[in-house]
C-alpha cells in the first residue's frame, strides 16, 4: 500500500517538477519606440549583433499588426504584455481629457503618489493605476505568491509602468532635468540602494565631449541630458542600467522566472525629429542591434542565454516626413493648426448658439463641452453628429467616427473600422475622431505617428529562447497575441483583457520548454 501511495505521488509531482524545471530563468520583454517592421530588412546586412541573433535564431513574424487607434507609446505599450485593446484596457492615449476632473491626465499620472529622485522628487507621480487589466508580470507573480521579480525601464514613464503591470517590484524611468532614472512611491517609499549609487556615478555626464553624426555633445546640465535622449545614447543608458538592475536584484537568479521589460525610447525621438529615411535612423537603428548585443552578451554571462526568453517588438510605427513623400511623387501633406477645432467650432456655433463647444486640446479625438450641451438642453448624438460632418467636410479627413456609432458598432465593416472602434473605451473615449489620408499629418515638422495605417502599425514581433522554434512565420499575427502566447510558455493564467491567440506555431515541442500540463 505504501508502495503503491508512493508511485501515485511520483507520477504526480515528478511531471510538474519537470515543468517548473523548464521554465526560463528571466524573459526580457523588449520594446524598441518607433521601430518599423521595414527597418529590419532595410538595414539587415548591417545588423551583426542582438538583431542578427534574434533574426536567425528567433521566430521572426513578418506580418504582425496593432489592432487599434491611435497607434502611440501608451496603448502600444499596454497592449504589449496585456494582450488588451483599449476598449478592454482602458489606456486610449499617451493622454486625454478627464470629464471627472475637467482636465487631461496622462497614461499614468497618478497625484496619489510621488515622484522619487531627480528635479521632481515630492511632486505628482506615476503608476499603473490608469490600466484596467492585468499583464504577463501580473500573473506571474500571482501564480507563484509574488516571488517572481518584475521590473520596467525605460527613458520614458509610461514605457517603464505600463508593461510591467500592477504588481511590478518597481519601474525606473529618465529625468531630463538631472540625468537620473527615478521612480514613484506606488512601489517603494525611497529608491532602492542600487539605483541611488548608479545615480551617483553621473553615467549621463559621461557622453560630454562625445560626438554623433554632425553633432558634438559639449552642452552640460540638462541640455546635455536632452541631447543624451535624443541620440543614441539614450538607448546605451537604459541598457546600463538594465544590466545594474540585473545584478542588483539578482533576476533569474533565484530559481524562479523574473520578468524584465525594457523599452528604448531614443529611437523615438530621433525618428520624430527626422524621419525614417534620414541617416540619423539608419544609424540609430544599427546601434540598437549593437546595445542589444551588448545586453544579450551580460544576460549570456549572467544568466545564460539558454535560460533566458526573450521578445521584441515596437509600440508603433512612424510615417514618412511629407516634404520627402512629396519630392519623391508620393501622397501627404500637413494640415493647417487648428484647423479641425476651428471648423467644428464654427459650425456648432453657427447651428447652436455661442460658447466653447470644444473641451479637449486634440484635434483627431474631439472632446465636445457636455455641460453647455446641457445648459442648451441639446441631444448630445444630434451635437456630436453636426461636428462630425463638419470635420467631414475638411480636405484630406479620410474617415470621422461618433462615439455613438463607436459604441453600437454600426460602421463600415473594415479593417480600419474595426481599429477605431478596438480603441475606443467608453468612459475614457472622445466625442468624435477623425482619421486623416494616408501620410497626412497635424504635426507641424518632422514626422509623426497614430494611424491605423501599415506604416504606423506593423512591427516586429519576435521570440527567442528556450522552447521556441526558429524561422519566419508570414502568417498575419496582431501584437495581442504576445501576451497569450508568454502567458501559455509560462504556464500560467492569461491576462485578463487579452483577445490575442496563442501562436503555438512557434513552439518546439521535441526539444522546448512548452508542455501541457496533465
Amino acid at each position: 500500500m505504501k508502495r503503491t501511495l508512493a508511485v501515485f505521488l511520483a507520477v504526480l509531482i515528478v511531471p510538474a517538477a519537470i515543468i517548473a524545471a523548464e521554465k526560463p530563468k528571466l524573459v526580457v520583454a523588449i520594446a524598441v519606440d518607433q521601430f518599423r517592421y521595414d527597418y529590419l530588412l532595410r538595414f539587415r546586412a548591417e545588423y551583426k549583433q542582438g538583431l542578427d541573433r534574434l533574426l536567425t535564431r528567433g521566430a521572426v513574424f513578418t506580418n504582425a499588426y496593432y489592432q487599434h487607434f491611435p497607434t502611440v507609446t501608451a496603448i502600444g505599450h499596454s497592449t504589449f504584455l496585456s494582450g488588451a485593446t483599449p476598449s478592454i484596457s482602458g489606456i486610449v492615449g499617451n493622454d486625454w481629457f478627464e470629464r471627472e476632473t475637467g482636465k487631461s491626465v496622462t497614461s499614468v499620472s497618478d497625484d496619489a503618489v510621488k515622484i522619487l529622485g531627480g528635479a521632481g522628487a515630492g511632486e505628482g507621480g506615476a503608476s499603473p493605476r490608469r490600466l484596467l487589466v492585468s499583464t504577463v508580470g501580473d500573473e506571474l507573480k500571482i501564480s507563484d505568491s509574488g516571488r517572481s521579480r518584475a521590473i520596467g525601464i525605460s527613458m520614458k514613464d509610461r514605457s517603464a509602468i505600463l508593461p510591467s503591470g500592477h504588481m511590478a517590484d518597481a519601474a525606473f524611468w529618465f529625468d531630463h532635468k538631472t540625468g537620473s532614472f527615478i521612480s514613484s512611491t506606488y512601489y517603494f517609499s525611497e529608491l532602492p540602494a542600487w539605483t541611488s549609487a548608479f545615480n551617483a556615478e553621473h553615467p549621463a555626464d559621461h557622453y560630454k565631449g562625445s560626438k554623433w553624426m554632425s553633432g558634438r555633445f559639449d552642452q552640460a546640465g540638462e541640455n546635455l541630458y536632452n541631447a543624451v535622449y535624443n541620440s543614441p545614447f539614450g538607448n546605451e543608458l537604459v541598457e546600463a542600467f538594465a544590466e545594474r538592475a540585473v545584478e542588483a536584484e539578482k533576476l533569474g537568479q533565484r530559481g524562479v522566472t523574473d520578468l524584465l521589460t525594457i523599452s528604448f525610447s531614443s529611437n523615438d525621438s530621433v525618428g520624430h525629429a527626422l524621419g525614417p529615411d534620414s541617416p540619423e535612423v539608419h544609424d540609430i537603428s544599427v546601434r540598437t542591434d549593437q546595445v542589444l548585443g551588448t545586453l544579450f552578451q551580460f544576460l549570456d554571462a549572467k544568466v545564460g542565454m539558454e535560460n533566458v526568453l526573450v521578445v521584441l517588438t515596437a509600440d508603433h510605427g512612424v510615417s514618412p516626413v511629407p516634404e520627402v513623400n512629396q519630392a519623391r511623387k508620393m501622397p501627404g501633406g500637413r494640415m493647417p493648426p487648428r484647423i479641425v477645432r476651428d471648423t467644428v467650432q464654427a459650425v456648432l456655433v453657427k447651428k447652436y448658439g455661442e460658447g466653447n463647444w470644444i473641451s479637449s486640446p486634440s484635434e483627431h479625438s474631439l472632446y465636445l463641452n457636455l455641460e453647455l450641451i446641457r445648459e442648451k438642453k441639446l441631444d448630445r448624438a444630434e451635437v456630436n453628429q453636426a461636428a462630425a460632418e463638419a470635420a467631414m467636410g475638411i480636405s484630406h479627413v479620410a474617415r470621422v467616427y461618433t462615439r455613438e456609432q463607436l459604441m453600437k458598432g454600426a460602421v463600415l465593416e473594415d479593417q480600419i473600422s474595426r481599429r477605431m472602434m478596438n480603441g475606443f473605451y467608453e468612459r475614457r473615449g472622445a466625442d468624435v475622431y477623425l482619421l486623416l489620408e494616408p501620410y497626412w499629418m497635424f504635426s507641424a515638422d518632422g514626422t509623426t505617428h497614430g494611424t491605423t495605417y501599415s506604416y504606423d502599425a506593423h512591427v516586429p514581433v519576435i521570440f527567442m529562447g528556450p522552447g521556441i522554434k526558429a524561422g519566419p512565420f508570414d502568417e498575419t499575427i496582431a501584437v495581442n497575441d504576445i501576451a497569450p502566447t508568454l502567458a501559455t510558455l509560462l504556464g500560467i493564467e492569461t491576462p485578463s483583457g487579452s483577445v490575442g491567440r496563442v501562436l503555438g506555431e512557434i513552439f518546439d515541442r521535441k526539444n522546448g520548454n512548452h508542455k501541457r500540463a496533465e
